[in-house]
């Protein structure tokens, strides 16, 4: 979840300087959030696979 967190620190940040009219930083602080968030997923879509394996068999 911290990896989470830090992709919406971000996303928040480069709202800001979107809104403050800081372009620049708003287009990098906005490219770092997307890179975060598809870290994110991935890493969360490979815990839900590996997750499957270790289920209870009956």
């Amino acid at each position: 979840m911290e990896l989470l967190h830090w992709t919406l620190v971000f996303l928040v940040i480069a709202l800001v300087c979107a809104v403050l009219g800081f372009g620049g930083f708003a287009a990098t602080f906005a490219g770092i959030a997307k890179i975060l968030f598809f870290i994110f997923l991935i890493l969360f879509v490979v815990s839900l696979v590996m997750g499957r394996g270790r289920g209870s068999r009956l």
